[in-house]
């Protein structure tokens, strides 16, 4: 007979020793121990972190007397404005899950997804009116309340609701008894994939899950007490990489931000001597091709963390010259944002350039409070060999893994294959242990049988001084299959021409490996800096959009 364990006899939960995590606990705590630091700016207004609190809790009052609660949704199509940074916590504390608008979409998009994600309110900036108007229309019977955010920047936008926003919080609570959730599973956010073969998905995460990636934030960028982050990431796009949680945890100062624009923001850093920011390779590359006057004046450093594929040894080397120290993080909107970081080790810092480009452009490790990242062989579903040449998929397992697809049972079964969550992203794994991305799965070029990495072959291009942005897709080709075709993008006022590329490629790149065709101008990209490759994929695919 099996004896019981003696530590589970009596030794159960109770409200002394377990409560459920949840990034709302950052709000509160920031609240009483640091009431008057700022926790937002924007234009002239300054918001302490006791009056951030008091106006999250009204909304969350608003929203309840309306009938929100658990398990309804609550969209906000915003840009980076302090009412999108108060939606991260005035709406989970209702107990209703925040789905976040991408602000680029196009009707029909947003149509589906505020269909799909049920949304029964709808906060929303009045610049987006045109499109909105459009996709609440298709809604018919099931469209939300919608609250308009009054902005002095686009005064002049037509308007999309007599209901505003500061009216809304007027008739809310500033008192308001809110609660954790009974279960730190509950869902806290809906974000859609960019869904550029069929409808996109819901990713559906958790109050625990945002409340570890919020941690991990602070823990592998050795986040301090008090930064000054400059919102140049979208916080529609993965809750911000949940750094609307992760400045509460740490008492930041938010400067908010409507659009990218160097001309605005580097009178931002100065003034308000950011210390911190997030993006991709994109916003980094506008900020060091700006004119160099913008920057005068500007004598402190700026970390940076960048996402995506490896950031071009250009944009290494121009952020280095700009004083904007970069660090490569990973992941996707199923992981929160970034859940794996190309973690620093002291003896990179003192090799060449070129070196340490290659060294920090890897996706890298598991962020701390992630169990696990590798790369799996797709055919067996077992690790590849560590020899930073074959290639696998890459793969995440942890409690910064989303719920699954909201209403899709079938998606979820699939990205969940074998206990692992499966991103699609083929990658090799170094000796070391570090993750480094060849390609997407569809983005990889067979030619003649050979594979081609098409984020090499970028990477080769973005070497030549002229490039600004280039990005590789498969052509058609009757003798070998597929060849590259390379769509490039050059810097204002610089030039080259098509054959001194192909020649400048061919000193890197085997020769199958080298672009067949270039065709120049500007490369297509999402509100989230990501080149849209299907784009390029269909245009690849048509003589006249390369003849």
């Amino acid at each position: 007979m099996t004896s019981a364990n003696p530590y589970e006899l009596g030794l159960d939960k109770n409200p002394a020793n377990y409560v459920p995590l949840s990034p709302l606990s950052f709000l509160a705590r920031s609240a009483q121990v640091f009431p008057e630091a700022t926790a937002l700016l924007y234009g002239e207004l300054r918001q302490n972190w006791r009056t951030t609190y008091s106006r999250c809790r009204r909304l969350a009052s608003a929203l309840a007397a309306r009938g929100v609660g658990r398990g309804d949704t609550v969209a906000v199509m915003l840009p980076n404005v302090p009412a999108m940074f108060e939606a991260h916590f005035g709406v989970p504390m209702c107990g209703a899950v925040l789905n976040t608008l991408n602000t680029r979409l196009d009707a029909e998009a947003l149509g589906f997804m505020l269909d799909h994600g049920q949304a029964k309110v709808l906060i929303a900036d009045p610049e987006f009116a045109p499109v909105l108007n459009k996709a609440l229309a298709m809604l018919g019977s099931r469209r939300p309340l919608v609250v308009q955010v009054d902005d002095p920047a686009v005064a002049d936008a037509p308007a999309l609701s007599d209901l505003r926003y500061e009216q809304l919080l007027a008739a809310g609570d500033a008192d308001f008894h809110w609660s954790l959730p009974d279960d730190e599973w509950d869902a806290i956010s809906l974000s859609y994939t960019s869904g550029t073969t069929g409808n996109p998905k819901g990713v559906v995460t958790h109050h625990r899950g945002a409340y570890l990636n919020a941690a991990n934030n602070v823990i592998a960028w050795t986040l301090p007490h008090h930064p000054v982050y400059l919102w140049t990431l979208p916080m529609f796009h993965c809750n911000g990489w949940c750094f609307p949680w992760t400045m509460a945890l740490v008492a930041g100062t938010s400067v908010c931000l409507r659009r990218v624009d160097p001309a605005v923001i580097y009178p931002l850093i100065r003034e308000h001597h950011v210390t911190h920011m997030c993006g991709a390779p994109v916003v980094y590359n506008m900020l060091i091709n700006a004119p160099s006057e913008l920057r005068a004046g500007i004598d402190h450093s700026i970390a940076g963390l960048i996402a995506g594929a490896a950031p071009p040894l250009a944009v290494i080397e121009g952020c280095e010259a700009a004083g904007i120290e970069l660090t490569h993080v990973y992941g996707l909107t199923e992981v929160y944002g970034p859940a794996a970081v190309c973690a620093k080790q002291p003896a990179w810092k003192d090799l060449p350039l070129e070196q340490r480009a290659q060294r920090n452009g890897r996706q890298g490790v598991a962020y701390p409070l992630q169990e696990a990242v590798t790369v799996l062989d797709p055919a067996t579903g077992k690790p590849v060999p560590a020899d930073g040449h074959t290639m696998g998929e890459v793969c995440f397992r942890g409690n910064v893994v989303m719920k699954g697809y909201l209403k899709n049972p079938t998606a979820t079964a699939e990205a969940f294959a074998d206990g692992w969550f499966h991103t699609g992203d083929l990658a090799v794994l170094h000796p070391d242990g570090y993750v480094k991305i060849t390609d997407r799965s569809k983005d990889i070029i067979i030619s003649g049988g050979e594979n081609i990495s098409s984020i090499e072959v970028e990477d080769a291009l973005h070497r030549h001084p002229a490039v600004l942005a280039a990005a590789v897709v498969a052509q058609p080709d009757e003798k070998w299959g597929e060849v590259p075709c390379a769509f490039v993008e050059l810097k204002p006022g610089a030039q080259v021409d098509e054959a001194t590329l192909i020649e400048f490629c061919r000193g890197m790149l085997a020769r199958f490996k080298v672009p067949k065709r270039i065709v120049f101008g500007e490369v297509p990209k999402t509100s989230t800096g990501k080149i849209q490759k299907f784009m390029l994929r269909d245009r690849a695919g048509s003589r006249s959009a390369i003849e």
